[in-house]
């Protein structure tokens, strides 16, 4: 997951215009799997059927620790495990899981558990917007605009990352071993364009080239530096 130092620019013309906050804002759900693990496809599954919704952003972060079992999964990225880590460690669990679901930065579900899955994202769903996001591109350019609604956030992270709507994989080593997996928003070039205090307004310029999906998250940093909840999102097709 690399990080990119960007001037976070604050009072701007480019914010003369008041954001509007969307009252239906996307849930973030983050689902950490691999090709390597037999109990995935079942997870892997559910978040294709949550892909094409606009009020949820679902998001495959492919781990690379199962890959020593025999089947390399060539969307794994050790930056994913990381994550995963971390959101484990601000949770106070000593190990991860896979599958693992996170709602909205905060909600962890062991395994595929519809229900369970369904009950947080309608929970987070009706939780009232803290920050206002807004994002367009212009060719390659992706302007960011984001503010607090009332009262300080506090500290906040800016990530910007991309995926491939859907790829099919034809394994042929490890526990799933014949089959021919079908894995849909599959994470790719995660980039932290840096910190926000979150209290000014924000106004920030990423390059975003190629035609891949854009997300940009607003994720509250805990004390420790791990992520905490999920403030923002925002997506272009």
């Amino acid at each position: 997951m690399k990080t990119l130092l960007l001037p976070l620019l604050t009072g701007l013309s480019l914010l003369a215009a008041p954001l509007h906050a969307e009252l239906d804002r996307p849930v973030v759900v983050e689902l950490f799997t691999s090709q390597g693990c037999s109990a995935c496809p079942e997870a892997d599954a559910m978040l294709a059927e949550l892909a094409p919704r606009d009020d949820i952003i679902a998001l495959a972060l492919h781990v690379d620790y199962w890959d020593y079992i025999g089947w390399k999964d060539p969307f794994g990225d050790p930056a994913h495990a990381e994550r995963q880590r971390a959101y484990a460690a601000v949770g106070g669990r000593r190990s991860v899981f896979t599958p693992e679901l996170i709602v909205q930065g905060q909600t962890d579900i062991m395994g595929a558990k519809p229900m369970k899955l369904m009950e947080a994202i309608e929970q987070h769903a009706q939780t009232a917007p803290t920050v206002a996001l807004e994002i367009a591109r212009t060719g390659a350019a992706l302007q960011i605009r984001a503010e607090p609604l009332g009262a300080d956030v506090g500290p906040a992270t800016v990530h910007l990352l991309r995926y491939s709507p859907e790829e099919q994989t034809k394994v042929t080593r490890g526990e799933n071993a014949g089959r021919m997996m079908t894995h849909a928003n599959i994470v790719h070039g995660w980039t932290v364009l840096g910190s926000w205090d979150g209290a000014t307004p924000l106004a920030l310029q990423a390059e975003a080239p190629g035609e891949a999906p854009v997300v940009v998250l607003i994720q509250e940093q805990e004390a420790g530096g791990g992520p905490g909840p999920i403030l923002a999102a925002a997506r272009l097709r």
